[in-house]
């Protein structure tokens, strides 16, 4: 096994095509076709199923692809300090279902931070996204929730793929919607109350499961609902339509603005937020800067 097979597999594993990666890598396509079966043969695996469409990467290459990642970053991490001789930057990757807390924390730990000499990435994005970034390693972090409902389901997938989960906190359910919306005045408010509106999901493309929902009670609670894709859409849609979405009631008023507020849900269930780590690999410096500023947002009062 040789470095620049594990950075041939990598760009088959990100372009799905021998073409394109053998294209992307400067290498003829036999040629990288005949890497992958020597590497293949190698361990005794098989990484990639091969189809009309392309390469499909398996179980076992998934696993694989997280370990050689690690292998090519850490190469290149020393061939900066020692060969190129450059200061290697810091990096630190995180991938969160969309909470404006998370983002908060982010900017709060990057104030501390010398830009220079870090790589940063924040990730937004669908629930069995975060938890495949953590898998695969492009991110080293992962922040979502856990409930009665979707617990089981997604604890499996955390065993099936050597992941970590640790609780930050417990949040009771809270409705968020415009200050203007009809409800906005009430202590607290029924699932009776919010059948009149519209609810809104966060899409969750083909895992699109009451199990990966971002919403503590997805979309069976209420037969109207719209799927977005981002937060800044939903903000204009409960202000325009009179929409609302559940959530964990902690809100950053300095990036969504203080038109918006979450009140109680008269429900009798709470989400568990926590984060995703890979098994075996401790939580970096930097990382741990970060949960701290998950921690000191959420008992702020």
């Amino acid at each position: 096994m040789t470095l620049q097979q594990l950075k041939y597999m990598i760009s088959i594993a990100e372009h799905g095509t021998l073409s394109k990666a053998a294209e992307r890598s400067f290498i003829s396509q036999p040629s990288l076709s005949e890497s992958l079966r020597e590497l293949e043969k190698e361990l005794g695996i098989q990484l990639f199923t091969r189809t009309n469409r392309g390469l499909l990467i398996t179980t076992d290459g998934s696993e694989f692809l997280a370990y050689a990642r690690q292998v090519v970053e850490q190469y290149a991490l020393l061939e900066e300090k020692y060969i190129i001789k450059q200061s290697p930057k810091k990096e630190f990757a995180v991938s969160t279902q969309h909470y404006s807390f998370a983002v908060k924390a982010f900017i709060e730990m990057a104030k501390g931070l010398d830009i220079d000499t870090y790589h940063l990435a924040i990730r937004e994005t669908k629930t069995h996204e975060v938890i495949d970034d953590v898998r695969e390693l492009r991110s080293e972090l992962g922040i979502l929730y856990l409930n009665q409902f979707n617990a089981k389901i997604l604890k499996r997938f955390f065993s099936d793929y050597k992941l970590e989960f640790h609780p930050l906190f417990t949040c009771n359910i809270y409705v968020y919607l415009w200050q203007g919306h009809p409800l906005s005045q009430e202590a607290c408010i029924t699932l009776a109350q919010l059948q009149a509106y519209p609810s809104l999901s966060f899409e969750q493309g083909i895992y699109n499961s009451f199990y990966f929902a971002e919403e503590a009670l997805g979309s069976a609670h209420n037969k109207q609902v719209i799927k977005a894709n981002d937060r800044a859409t939903m903000l204009n849609l409960m202000k325009g339509l009179g929409a609302y979405t559940l959530c964990s009631g902690i809100i950053s008023e300095d990036l969504n603005g203080g038109e918006y507020c979450a009140i109680p849900l008269d429900l009798d269930d709470t989400m568990e937020i926590g984060y995703l780590k890979k098994e075996g690999i401790p939580i970096s410096p930097l990382g741990l800067v970060y949960l701290d500023e998950l921690k000191k947002i959420y008992q702020q009062p």
